[in-house]
């Protein structure tokens, strides 16, 4: 287990991740078969190939982090295409997915050292404080 917070805590975890099940969201609303978009022509094949391109790009975020700010722009530009060829970015729920991922990768910086709890931060202001004399 430790393995992998190591692993998780090297790149932008939860934005490929996002990205990755907004992608499959979107391929998993789609209703035509594949024999129909294809008689269709490139339009309905573009129903299919931008959140194939979802999840690609989310999968890439997860293994090669090096070159997540470009796999990030063009997540967050292939999730908003889906709200025109995939029955409006998957009912909505992939579009936000692919958006809200891509952007956590995007802000996602590698050098910066991880925040404290919250409650660590109350606790120790609560310390640092004088006491108040109450009459």
């Amino acid at each position: 287990m430790d393995a992998f917070r190591r692993w998780r805590a090297a790149r932008p975890f939860w934005g490929g991740l996002l990205l990755t099940l907004g992608g499959a969201e979107i391929l998993l609303t789609e209703k035509a078969s594949l024999k129909v978009v294809m008689h269709i022509g490139v339009q309905g094949v573009a129903g299919y190939l931008l959140p194939l391109m979802m999840v690609i790009c989310g999968l890439l975020v997860l293994f090669n982090p090096a070159q997540r700010l470009f796999y990030s722009i063009l997540g967050v530009l292939v999730s908003l295409g889906t709200w025109l060829t995939s029955n409006l970015g998957g009912f909505l729920i992939g579009l936000l997915l692919g958006v809200v991922g891509s952007c956590l990768t995007f802000g996602w910086l590698p050098d910066q050292e991880p925040r404290a709890a919250r409650s660590w931060r109350r606790r120790s202001r609560r310390e640092h404080r004088e006491p108040v004399a109450r009459p």
